[in-house]
């Protein structure tokens, strides 16, 4: 069992930049994969960016890419998403999740989930 909770979210100005942190419990976190996600109302839930157990790979969506970044700290069982530039289309629960058997990018991969940030982007 993995329990995620996500905080950092809230509403900043476009080009603001906001940091989401995902903090976990239960199964040994550098074990298993991290990703983030978002869902905008609306529409369905998408893929932000992974990083592997040991954080020396990630992967981004193309909407986010030079603009976010994901890192973890295993010693803390945290992950993080430092997002910059932000857009009001980046407006969403901004989701964290654990894949525990690869480093995907669809949410079927994920496992366990927490239970959402509201980040908002005023234009």
């Amino acid at each position: 069992q993995v329990q995620l909770v996500e905080s950092g979210g809230g509403l900043v100005q476009a080009g603001g930049s906001l940091r989401l942190t995902c903090v976990a419990s239960g199964r040994a976190f550098s074990s298993y994969a991290m990703g983030w996600f978002r869902q905008a109302p609306g529409k369905e839930r998408e893929f932000v960016a992974t990083i592997s157990r040991g954080g020396g790979n990630d992967f981004y969506a193309d909407s986010v890419k030079g603009r976010f970044t994901i890192s973890r700290d295993n010693a803390k069982k945290t992950v993080y998403l430092q997002m910059n530039s932000l857009k009001p289309e980046d407006t969403a629960v901004y989701y964290c999740a654990a894949d525990l058997f690869g480093i995907g990018r669809s949410r079927e991969s994920y496992d366990y989930w927490g239970q959402g940030t509201q980040v908002t982007v005023s234009s």
